[in-house]
């Protein structure tokens, strides 16, 4: 689905195109209990007007023009079902969509130059015969805003009418109700198993973070990155034994002593 040029206030306003933008909008408009616009093709003021205020009241435009460009902010926000029925937040959302974005276990996913550092301290852990396993690298950045949200929403924390849009994410967090809309995020904030808020900035987010549990048996030799051997006994764990701390500082992979698997490109 899409349209060929603009729609709405001094647009070109082709039949075919308007007739497009219409049903869109009686998706939002029937979710939320307003009158329907006629599918006719003529982009009369009634067509307009709900234009400008799905602008303002879904994608979050300070000042609405009423127009819809192909490929805009408000096409992106209509053509994925932001503000329709089927975006309402919840369980039966989160079974449906949450697949969409997944976060990443691969190291080739971390952003450069950590990624090859990373990369590089692995090799001489297995190298020298410990056991390397990976759980988390690059986190996907629409999982974070509706595990942040769904978690600030559930809590009371944030009105869900105040959560901003995301350009491609069709989720309605305000089920015009208040009750309501803290019950679908719980169920969503539930169902992604958050203990604690989530972060919108976390350096996971920006591919310069990994999550890894390392352990060895005896005492191994690993290379640091000028290439000299470091033996390393007990702890036998890469969350507290601080000589394998240092050898990973070599190589530009810190660890957050706070968090048990976390190490990145700055220790935080």
């Amino acid at each position: 689905m899409a349209i060929g040029a603009p729609v709405g206030k001094s647009g070109v306003n082709d039949l075919a195109d308007v007739i497009v933008v219409q049903h869109l909008l009686n998706d939002w408009l029937a979710a939320t209990g307003q009158p329907l616009l006629p599918t006719d093709g003529d982009c009369g003021p009634r067509t307009i007007a709900a234009i400008t205020a799905y602008q303002a009241q879904v994608v979050g435009i300070a000042k609405p023009d009423g127009l819809v460009t192909p490929g805009g902010k408000t096409w992106i926000a209509l053509s994925s079902g932001q503000g329709s029925a089927a975006s309402l937040s919840g369980a039966t959302w989160w079974h449906a969509n949450q697949a969409r974005y997944p976060n990443s276990e691969k190291v080739a996913d971390l952003a450069s130059p950590f990624r090859d550092r990373a990369s590089a301290f692995i090799d001489a852990l297995k190298a020298a015969g410990a056991k390397v396993t990976v759980s988390a690298t690059r986190r996907n950045r629409t999982r974070a805003h509706l595990m942040h949200y769904s978690w600030r929403v559930s809590r009371g924390e944030m009105a869900p009418g105040q959560v901003p849009a995301l350009a491609g994410l069709a989720i309605r967090w305000d089920h015009g109700d208040l009750a309501k809309s803290k019950k679908g995020a719980r169920e969503m904030s539930d169902l992604f198993g958050i203990a604690f808020q989530p972060s919108l900035t976390s350096l996971h987010i920006e591919g310069r973070a990994i999550d890894m549990t390392i352990s060895w048996t005896g005492t191994i030799e690993v290379k640091d990155k000028a290439g000299r051997k470091r033996p390393l006994g007990a702890p036998r764990s890469g969350d507290t034994n601080t000589e394998l701390h240092a050898i990973g500082v070599t190589y530009g992979v810190l660890k957050l002593l706070s968090d048990p698997p976390h190490w990145s490109d700055n220790g935080h």
